[in-house]
C-alpha cells in the first residue's frame, strides 16, 4: 500500500496531506518533529533516474533534516531495460516509479522537467538541439523559485568530464538557472505566483569516475556515513536500498557502514569551507518572529512520549497557531503542513478511499467509500466534509467510519506528459504540471478534518484494494479509460509488394456503450488497401470483448503509412499496462495505430532459436517477417536441439544475464562448425557472466564506444562481403530511418580473423569498425554485432530487417 500512496504524496506540490503515506510509528514522528526545527532546503540536480547520490540525499533529509529534492531532467526513456521488453516511453514510466520508490526510502522529494531522454548523447550542444534549452531553463528556474533551495548540488560538471551529453547539459542548466532564478527580469510571468529566489551556492558533487581539475585542497569534504538510530540504519544502508530500486537498470547495490567522505567543488556563490550550509542560518532565527517557535519545538521534543504520541497534540495545536502568525508565506505554509502531518500521525488516523473495481470509464461517475479510523485514544477529531459534502461528525476512537461517496466522471488517467505526442527531445506539458512526477489530479477524495481545532485537509487518491494470495493486501491506482479501446499485436507491419497480411484486432468496451458501433479504418497515405473499411461492432448482452480480422495489402505503396481506428471521427486508443511488483501498476493509453512499411526482402531463414538476455522484442519482430522463433532456455540446450534451427540468436546482454551460458559455448561452437549460424547481440563490459565468450583463436574486447547519431554515415569497408550481398543486396539506403542510434558498446582489439565490413562514426569522430564482426568457423559463421537491432527491428525499420536476415543466412 505504501508504495502507491508515497508516489502520489510526492507528486503533490500543493498543501494537501495524505495521512496514509507517512510512517506513523513513534520514531518516525520524532524525526518529523526534529525536522520542524530546521529551516533549510537542498536541491540535487542531474539528468536521469539513477544519476542521483542516494546516500547524500538520505544524509541531507534525515541527518541535516533539510527539505531535500531531486530534480531528474528526464524520466530515463532512452536507456536499456534489464527486467522486461519495455523501451522508450514505457521504460520512462517504469523508471519514474522506480525513482519514487527510491525517494520513499531515502526521504527525498522527486521532480522532473519535460525533457525526453532521446538516447545517449556525446555533447551538451547536441542535447540542447533536442531539449529546447530555453524552455527547459524556464522550467528549472520555476522549480528553484518554487522549492527555494539554499544550496543546489549537481552530480556532473558542465564539460566532457561529465561523459553523457545529458549530464553536461544538466550542469549547464543548473549554472544558468542558479543565476536566473534570483533575477526578476528573467521569466517575469512566473512572478504572479512566485518570487525571485537566489540560492546561496552551487556545488558539484564530485565522484571517482570523473576527473578533477585544479587544487584539491580547496574542495569541501564531509562525512555522510553516520548511523541514524531513529531509522535503524546508516545512510550507507539506506542508500543501498534506495539505489536498488532501480531494478530496470540492474543497479542492485551493497550497503556500507562507517566513515564515508563526499567531496564537493564550489561552482557559484560564496565558497563553503566547513559545511555545505556555511553562513546559512537553518534555525527559526532566519525569519522574523521565529525564536519563540524554536523554543516551543524544543519543549515539544523534550516532552514527547513515544508510547503515547497523542499526548503531544495540544502542544502541536498551539505550535500550529503560532506558525500561522509568521509573515513568510513559504515557511508558514511549509511548516504548517509539516505540523498537520505530525498531528495526523500522533492521532493514528488512517484514511482510505476504496472502489470495488480497478477500472472505470471517462463517462461514468465513480462510486467509492472513504474509510476513516482514529487509532489513538483521547483525541478529539471532527470530520467536517468529504468532497465539499458537509458532515460535521466526531470520530470515535478505534472504530472504522465508512462514508459512501460518488465522484463525477473524470478525464482518462493518461500520464500528463503523454497527453500530447512528444517531440524528439521534449514532452509537451501544460505549465501547471511542470515538476510533478505523476498526475496531480487523479480521482481523489478531499477530506476536511479538525484535530484539536486545527483544520487539516487530507487528499486520498481513490484506489482499488484486493488480496493477492502471495503478496497479501494490494492497492492499485484507479484507472479511468476510454469507453472503447483497441488491442493490437504490434505497432508495425512490414509488407512486400502485392503481399497481403491478416491482422487480428481486439475491441474491448469498458462500460455501457451503444450495442452497434461502426469503427472506421483509416490509412494515412495511398498505396495500401485495408479490408474492410468499416467494422461494425455488435456487443451482445454481457459481452465486452470482440475480435475481428482485417486484411492489409501492399498495393503499390511508395512509403510508410499509419493505420488508425476511429468512431464518429474520434481516434481510438489502446490500453497498455505495466505491472511489476516493485512498483505501482500503471496504465497508459497510446493511439491505436499501426505503421505500415513497404519492404523488399528475401528471407530464407525459416526457424531460429533465441537465447534471451536482458529482454527485447526481436523475436516478435522476426515473426513479423516470417521467421519462426523459439525461446531456448539455456539449461536445455543440446546438440540435437541446436540442429533443428537455421540460426541461434543471443539477445541483448545475454552474457551479462545468463549465469550458466559459458557451459554451453562448446556446443554452440560445434554447431557453427557443422554449418550453423550464431548471432550475438551487444553485451556490456562489466559483470559478464562469461569473460571469455569469444572463440579462443579470435578474441576481441567490449568497449563503451557508441555511435549515437542514428543517421551517421555508414561506410562499407568491403562491398563484396557476403553479408552485404546475400540474400539481400545492402546499400546505403538500408541505413535510412534508423531510430535513436546506430549502435553501442562496440568491439575493440579485434582479432584479424574477423571480417569487419562496416565503418561508422559520429560527426567529427574517428571511424570505428567494431559494430559488426563475422568469424568463419568450419562450415558456419559467428556474428557479433553492436548495432542496435533491438531498437530497429521492433520499430519496423526495413533496412535493418534486411541486414539482420543477411546476418542469419548461411553463406554460399
Amino acid at each position: 500500500m505504501r508504495r502507491y500512496y508515497f508516489g502520489i504524496l510526492i507528486a503533490l506540490l500543493a498543501a494537501t496531506h495524505l495521512s496514509f503515506a507517512q510512517s506513523t510509528h513513534s520514531a518516525s514522528i520524532q524525526l518529523q518533529m526534529e525536522r520542524l526545527n530546521v529551516l533549510g532546503s537542498a536541491l540535487y540536480l542531474a539528468a536521469h533516474p539513477d544519476d542521483e547520490n542516494t546516500k547524500l540525499i538520505a544524509y541531507l533529509a534525515s541527518e541535516r533534516k533539510v527539505r531535500t529534492a531531486y530534480l531528474s531532467l528526464t524520466r530515463g526513456d532512452g536507456g536499456q531495460n534489464l527486467i522486461g521488453t519495455e523501451q522508450g516511453i514505457e521504460l520512462g514510466l517504469i523508471r519514474t516509479q522506480e525513482l519514487l520508490q527510491a525517494r520513499k526510502v531515502d526521504g527525498g522529494e522527486q521532480y522532473f522537467s519535460s525533457a525526453f531522454d532521446f538516447g545517449f548523447s556525446k555533447t551538451a550542444a547536441e542535447t540542447f538541439k533536442f531539449w529546447q534549452k530555453q524552455e527547459l531553463l524556464k522550467e528549472v528556474v520555476w522549480l528553484i523559485r518554487k522549492l527555494r533551495p539554499d544550496i543546489i548540488i549537481t552530480r556532473f560538471p558542465p564539460d566532457e568530464r561529465g561523459g553523457h551529453g545529458h549530464h553536461q547539459a544538466s550542469a549547464i542548466l543548473a549554472h544558468e538557472a542558479f543565476v536566473a532564478a534570483g533575477d526578476p527580469k528573467m521569466y517575469p510571468e512566473q512572478l504572479t505566483e512566485l518570487a525571485p529566489w537566489q540560492p546561496k551556492r552551487l556545488l558539484w558533487n564530485t565522484a571517482s569516475f570523473m576527473p578533477l581539475r585544479g587544487d584539491d585542497v580547496n574542495r569541501l569534504r564531509i562525512d555522510i556515513g553516520q548511523y541514524n538510530p531513529l531509522l535503524g540504519k546508516s545512510y550507507g544502508e539506506l542508500s543501498a536500498i534506495s539505489r536498488s530500486q532501480h531494478k530496470s537498470q540492474g543497479f542492485g547495490s551493497a550497503s556500507s557502514n562507517g566513515v564515508s567522505l563526499e567531496t564537493f567543488e564550489n561552482v557559484l556563490g560564496p565558497e563553503a569551507y566547513e559545511d555545505l550550509f556555511d553562513d546559512i542560518d537553518l534555525s527559526w532565527n532566519r525569519i522574523p518572529g521565529g525564536a519563540g517557535i524554536q523554543e516551543r519545538i524544543q519543549q515539544l521534543l523534550a516532552s514527547f512520549v513515544p508510547e503515547e504520541p497523542q499526548r503531544s497534540i495540544p502542544q502541536l495545536a498551539v505550535l500550529w497557531q503560532d506558525v500561522q502568525k509568521i509573515e513568510d508565506n513559504y515557511w508558514r505554509e511549509r511548516k504548517g503542513q509539516e505540523i498537520e502531518n505530525i498531528l495526523l500521525a500522533c492521532a493514528g488516523i488512517k484514511v482510505e478511499s476504496i472502489t470495488p473495481q480497478l477500472r472505470t470509464t471517462e463517462e461514468s461517475p465513480i462510486a467509492f467509500q472513504t474509510e476513516i479510523i482514529v487509532r489513538n485514544p483521547g483525541v478529539h477529531v471532527e470530520l467536517s466534509s468529504i468532497n465539499g459534502n458537509q458532515i460535521a461528525q466526531n470520530l470515535p476512537f478505534n472504530l472504522k467510519n465508512t462514508f459512501e461517496q460518488i465522484l463525477p466522471s473524470t478525464a482518462v488517467t493518461q500520464p500528463y506528459w503523454l497527453v500530447k505526442p512528444p517531440t524528439a527531445g521534449k514532452f509537451e506539458v501544460e505549465p501547471q504540471h511542470v515538476g510533478h512526477p505523476l498526475n496531480p489530479d487523479l480521482p481523489a477524495a478531499r477530506i476536511q478534518l479538525r484535530i484539536a481545532d486545527v483544520p487539516v485537509d487530507v487528499h486520498t487518491p481513490i484506489q482499488y484494494r484486493y488480496v493477492d494470495p502471495v503478496r497479501g493486501e494490494v492497492h492499485e491506482y484507479l484507472q479511468v479509460s476510454p469507453v472503447l479501446t483497441v488491442s493490437l499485436t504490434g505497432n508495425n507491419l512490414l509488407l512486400q509488394p502485392t503481399e497481403q497480411k491478416s491482422l487480428r484486432v481486439t475491441f474491448r468496451r469498458h462500460g455501457e456503450t451503444d450495442r452497434e458501433i461502426p469503427v472506421a479504418l483509416r490509412v494515412s497515405s495511398q498505396g495500401w488497401k485495408v479490408t474492410p473499411e468499416i467494422i461494425n461492432l455488435s456487443f451482445e448482452e454481457g459481452q465486452d470483448v470482440l475480435s475481428r480480422t482485417i486484411e492489409i495489402t501492399h498495393n503499390g505503396a511508395l512509403g510508410p503509412a499509419t493505420l488508425s481506428f476511429a468512431v464518429d471521427g474520434k481516434k481510438l486508443k489502446q490500453i497498455r499496462e505495466i505491472n511489476y511488483e516493485h512498483i505501482a501498476r500503471q496504465a497508459w493509453f497510446p493511439p491505436a495505430e499501426i505503421t505500415l512499411n513497404p519492404i523488399v526482402l528475401d528471407n530464407p531463414v525459416k526457424r531460429v532459436g533465441y537465447i534471451m538476455g536482458a529482454g527485447d522484442l526481436v523475436p516478435e519482430a522476426l515473426r513479423n517477417i516470417g521467421t519462426a522463433v523459439d525461446i531456448l532456455p539455456v539449461a536445455g540446450i543440446t546438440s540435437e536441439i541446436l540442429g533443428e534451427y537455421d540460426a541461434i540468436i543471443f539477445g541483448i546482454r545475454a552474457f551479462n544475464m545468463q549465469t550458466s551460458i559459458g557451459e554451453k559455448l562448446p556446443l554452440l561452437y560445434d554447431y557453427i562448425r557443422e554449418g550453423g549460424v550464431v548471432l550475438m547481440q551487444y553485451n556490456v563490459h562489466s559483470r559478464l557472466q562469461e569473460e571469455h565468450f569469444t572463440p579462443k583463436p579470435a578474441p576481441f574486447s567490449v568497449s563503451r564506444t557508441r555511435v549515437t547519431e542514428e543517421d551517421a554515415k555508414v561506410t562499407f569497408s568491403d562491398p563484396t562481403d557476403p553479408v552485404l550481398n546475400y540474400p539481400n543486396k545492402i546499400t546505403a539506403d538500408d541505413f535510412d530511418h534508423w531510430v535513436q542510434e546506430r549502435g553501442l558498446y562496440f568491439a575493440e582489439e579485434i582479432d584479424p580473423g574477423y571480417r569487419t565490413p562496416l565503418y561508422m562514426a559520429d560527426e567529427n569522430e574517428q571511424q570505428h569498425k567494431g559494430a559488426l564482426l563475422i568469424y568463419s568457423m568450419g562450415k558456419g559463421k559467428l556474428v557479433y554485432t553492436s548495432l542496435s537491432f533491438f531498437r530497429q527491428l521492433p520499430a519496423g525499420v526495413p533496412g535493418a530487417n534486411r541486414l539482420f536476415v543477411n546476418l542469419l543466412a548461411k553463406e554460399k
